[in-house]
This record gives structure tokens, sequence and C-alpha cells, in this order.
């Protein structure tokens, strides 16, 4: 699989998402922001997604798994809210997941 930097990615995943009529945030500059948000928070109609994108072989932070695990306990149950951790070896399910 070919190297992919994050900032790529992150276009490829907002790219899509935009043509999949879903609503993309992203902190442009997270210098002054809480540690470990998720990169993206998408919503299209029922559904709110909050994705943290890395590369193949990037490491989650501790504030970012904290995150991750927080939301995906609230999640929990929640029908439509879906937390994620994307990486560019998952393009095949992120494309089902923000075109279906």
């Amino acid at each position: 699989m070919p190297v992919v930097r994050e900032a790529d990615f992150l276009r490829a995943v907002t790219d899509l998402a935009t043509l999949a009529h879903w609503l993309c945030y992203h902190t442009y500059d997270s210098r002054r922001s809480q540690a470990g948000f998720p990169d993206l928070v998408l919503v299209r109609g029922d559904k709110l997604i909050f994705a943290e994108l890395k590369t193949n072989r990037g490491r989650v932070k501790p504030a970012q798994r904290e995150w991750l695990d927080t939301l995906s306990s609230m999640a929990d149950g929640q029908a439509g809210v879906s937390i994620y951790l994307w990486r560019p070896r998952d393009w095949d399910g992120i494309v089902g997941i923000l075109t279906g």
C-alpha cells in the first residue's frame, strides 16, 4: 500500500463526505483546542460521526484515545451515532459508510 500523508487522507475523506452531502467540520488549527478531539465531525440526516484520522502507521495519542473511548461509551446504544478511527487502508469501508 502506498504511503499516504495524513493531510492528503483528510482531504480525500472530506471531499468524499462533501460529495455525499455530509456536513463536515474539521478544526483547521487545533493548537488552542482541547487536545485529542477527533479530526472530523460529520452530520447527515439522523447520522452523526466522530472520526479520528491516522496514517496506516500513525499512533493514537493518549488524549485521542481518551476522546475516542469516551465518545464510544456515550454513543453505545445511541442510534445513528458512530465513532471511528480511520486509516487509508480502511478506504473501501469509509466509502461504504459515507455513501451508504
